[in-house]
């Protein structure tokens, strides 16, 4: 009797600090490297994970969600402890669960959502040094928040994006774009949209935080926009700022 091939969704909480991205790569260590090895090691085959989204280098995630197809029986409940138990402490995951084998983490995702971290005050963080960027100046919330209800809708996002990316369309929908400042330094900027392009969460952070330090007005998003140049915005705030929140499916 032939083994029934299973496919396996995971959920994924990981510090990218140390790891050149979500996927492999010919030099450096990435997250995707590490979980397949693990997961070869728990159900004695090779296994080829797919990842819902291909973090940059140093950026994390809390909800990152990957799959893979095995033969092996083991239940969902010991696959997860198998691999946990060999994963090092920067890399979890948070759960496992059998799914339909036509489910495809990336293709089926309705849209994701990226946290971007910022530390502002006068002095440094110890605590979030690799989890934020650092930003001394004192940023205008309330001229961020203008600027950043220009960029929500469908647009063409060829200014916020990679010069590097070639794709049949730049356009994309960002159905929430939220900045809120919590009460130790920390402000975060949570964006939600059906796809995002390389550096997209990034590059809208630098603009945004040009705008908060009054280096441009609000009203400049939407020339920006219209020019599809990416050396129209502002800068690519660090990767270690990023983090990918959820998925929706």
């Amino acid at each position: 009797m032939a083994t029934k091939e299973r496919l396996i969704r995971m959920i994924i909480e990981y510090e990218g600090t140390n790891y050149q991205g979500w996927q492999r790569q010919k030099t450096g260590l990435s997250i995707q490297q590490v979980l397949e090895e693990k997961v070869a090691i728990v159900t004695g085959e090779q296994v080829k994970i797919i990842g819902a989204g291909r973090t940059d280098a140093g950026v994390h995630a809390l909800n990152q969600v990957a799959v893979f197809r095995t033969q092996s029986n083991l239940p969902c409940k010991n696959i997860t402890a198998g691999v946990n138990s060999l994963l090092p402490s920067d890399i979890v995951i948070k759960q496992t669960e059998e799914a339909p084998l036509t489910f495809h983490p990336r293709k089926d995702a309705r849209a994701k959502v990226y946290l971007y971290q910022i530390y502002n005050g006068p002095t440094r963080s110890a605590v979030w040094r690799n989890f934020s960027w650092y930003v001394l100046y004192p940023l205008d919330l309330k001229a961020m928040q203008v600027a950043a209800s220009y960029l929500v809708g469908s647009h063409d996002f060829s200014s916020f994006c990679s010069t590097h990316t070639h794709l049949c369309s730049s356009t994309r929908t960002l159905s929430k774009l939220e900045i809120h400042k919590l009460n130790d330094n920390r402000i975060h900027i949570t964006m939600e949209a059906n796809g995002f392009l390389r550096y997209m969460a990034r590059i809208i952070t630098g603009t945004l935080v040009e705008v908060g330090r009054g280096k441009m007005p609000p009203d400049d998003i939407p020339i920006i926009l219209a020019a599809r140049n990416r050396t129209k915005a502002g800068p690519t705030a660090p990767a270690k700022g990023l983090f990918l929140k959820e998925v929706i499916y």
